[in-house]
């Protein structure tokens, strides 16, 4: 099945544009295949990206939605990334960016691509354990800006994942969350140890 990418906003869509076209945005950019890429580079598959600022017993917690990110393609292959944020006068460009998750990006998306249920795709970034998941959400008419994920959502790590989380492997939202939680609530104090 398909994956039904949102619509990202048509302001953020043109900041990239405009970063894009703009030599001192590119040449500035600390990402040296963007630099030298030969031909044409346009931005493609926007994803909101939401960040999980809590986790509860429960579940999942507050997400917020804190940008989008557009993968930037020349020729066949992604060489960067794009994000925007949304600032008090609008859609703002922020910066331009490479490294793995680029990779892991698509690759994910490509596994997600041959699932036989239809989702619509996001990033869900949990800052407290340096994480970055593809959030693969069941409701496909929902605004791609808001919401939680559902307990029936599935979560896919991007790699680099944390240690003992396998990147790229599915999880439900309700099966990841509790190990999740586990992870970022401290450990007691052993016994006779300070405080």
């Amino acid at each position: 099945m398909p994956l039904l990418v949102p619509p990202a906003p048509a302001p953020a869509l043109r900041t990239v544009l405009t970063a894009l076209g703009s030599p001192t945005a590119v040449s500035e950019a600390r990402t040296p295949s963007l630099r030298s890429a030969q031909g044409p580079a346009a931005p493609e598959l926007p994803l909101p990206v939401h960040v999980l600022d809590r986790i509860t017993p429960e579940g999942a917690g507050r997400t917020r939605l804190a940008g989008w990110r557009f993968l930037i393609r020349s020729g066949d292959r992604a060489l960067a990334a794009a994000e925007t944020r949304l600032t008090p006068d609008g859609w703002a460009f922020s910066h331009f960016f490479e490294g793995p998750y680029i990779a892991s990006t698509e690759l994910a998306l490509r596994q997600a691509d041959l699932m036989q249920q239809t989702y619509q795709p996001r990033l869900l970034s949990v800052p407290e354990l340096y994480m970055l998941t593809l959030w693969l959400h069941a409701d496909t008419t929902a605004d791609g800006a808001t919401g939680v994920p559902a307990p029936t959502d599935l979560l896919v790590p991007l790699a680099p994942a944390p240690p003992g989380i396998a990147a790229h492997r599915p999880h439900r939202v309700a099966d990841l969350l509790p190990v999740l939680t586990t992870r970022l609530t401290p450990a007691p104090p052993l016994m006779g140890s300070p405080a």
